[in-house]
């Protein structure tokens, strides 16, 4: 699992790209989880795909950056380009308050 603890600036990240440079991006990462999520279902009718896959990918990524600016609410809205209000609303959502 990646470390939330601190975003890292691009410099920092250039070390760390190249050696992630033959993993999975983000999209290909998320189009295998939703095939295999529809292939384990075995031909029974799929509901409400949309709102699964945000809530699994939007809770942990509200949570990362949240960590990752010591859970500084301002900060995460402007790094995730919220509004502090809407950002309020989605991390008592998920818990994350």
């Amino acid at each position: 699992m990646t470390d939330c603890s601190k975003l890292k600036g691009t410099e920092e990240l250039t070390a760390e790209v190249v050696s992630v440079a033959d993993s999975p991006t983000l999209a290909e990462s998320v189009e295998l989880a939703v095939s295999g999520y529809i292939n384990a279902m075995d031909g029974q009718k799929v509901r409400d795909l949309y709102e699964l896959v945000l809530s699994e990918v939007e809770a942990p990524l509200l949570n990362c950056v949240l960590k990752s600016t010591s859970n500084n609410q301002s900060q995460t809205a402007l790094i995730l380009g919220l509004n502090r209000g809407t950002l309020r609303k989605k991390l008592k959502k998920y818990g994350l308050l």
